[in-house]
């Protein structure tokens, strides 16, 4: 990398990307973002995923999210609050080096980058695709993530719960949910990235690495988008977790409309909120995280350029 050529920082618009920026630098400031976020805030995303498994075993019963925190600590340790991480480290790294790259990638072939001017089409379009590619490697491991964090997994690495459920479900297990994924994640990354964009550019007053507003819009970007998408979030569990399941129903569950009956039949409209708050408390410091972290890391490399 020391063979770039200084770019002057008044050149061009920190939003955008330098034009001797390269792929892999984007990627690696991506997969330095994934697993920051995912890492910090994997308690309470497997608090989120307790919350919404529908009809649990009956260890797995919680009243809400310090019910769970203080019940989970107790039975089980303070240590299975991390159960399945390492899946979550193998595949946030690789997934969020895609994401951001086809997101700058996209967001530059819109003209999303051009002068100061808000482009949320841009930015919308840009997070759509960026989550597509995304999602089609990280799927896997993500349902490897929920197959472990419910109560009573029989699992203890992500080997064994690979080869298990390859062995009983085959490779679709991997994938049932991936449509349900896509209809829940690209309208949650294009209003989150519609969000950040327009709230980076409201709270920024200054050019260049701004934390605060990056922290900020990020934060608030995903909350709005997290609560909005939550119903699709509660199917998804459902669909990746039904393996565990000691309903035959759920068992048996194949495909969105039919994950939503389920639920609608059992718990009525409230159950498609089942861990809207763990989801929003988790959704909020993981993207205040993931944004700030991407753009520290952009900013580094657009330093190192410089020097």
């Amino acid at each position: 990398m020391g063979d770039h050529a200084p770019v002057a920082a008044e050149e061009y618009d920190y939003e955008g990307l330098p034009p001797n920026f390269t792929l892999v630098e984007n990627m690696a400031a991506g997969a330095f973002a994934g697993i920051a976020e995912h890492t910090l805030m994997y308690p309470f995303d497997l608090l989120k995923t307790r919350l919404q498994v529908i009809n649990p075993s009956p260890g797995g019963l919680y009243t809400g999210v310090s019910h769970a925190l203080s019940t989970i600590s107790k039975a089980e340790g303070i240590g299975s609050l991390w159960r399945g991480i390492s899946s979550v480290v193998l595949g946030a790294g690789p997934a969020h080096a895609v994401y951001f790259a086809t997101y700058e990638a996209v967001k530059h072939a819109m003209g999303g980058n051009n002068g100061n001017e808000h482009h949320p089409l841009a930015a919308a379009t840009s997070g759509a695709c960026a989550t597509i590619a995304s999602d089609a490697l990280m799927n896997p491991f993500d349902v490897i993530k929920q197959r472990m964090q419910v109560h009573g997994s029989v699992y203890r690495s992500i080997v064994q719960c690979t080869r298990t459920v390859y062995r009983n479900e085959g490779l679709a297990a991997f994938y049932v949910s991936y449509p349900t994924t896509l209809c829940m994640t690209v309208p949650f990354t294009a209003l989150q990235f519609t969000a950040y964009e327009s709230l980076s550019k409201f709270f920024k007053t200054r050019k260049g690495y701004d934390p605060v507003t990056h922290c900020g819009a990020g934060a608030l970007a995903g909350a709005f988008a997290a609560g909005l998408t939550t119903p699709l979030d509660v199917i998804k569990t459902l669909l990746q977790t039904r393996g565990t399941a000691n309903d035959v129903e759920i068992r048996s569950a194949k495909g969105i409309f039919r994950a939503a009956s389920i639920i609608k039949r059992q718990h009525g409209y409230a159950g498609f909120f089942r861990g809207l708050r763990p989801r929003i408390i988790t959704t909020m410091p993981s993207t205040a995280i993931c944004w700030s972290s991407y753009e520290m890391a952009k900013a580094y490399f657009i330093r190192h350029q410089n020097d």
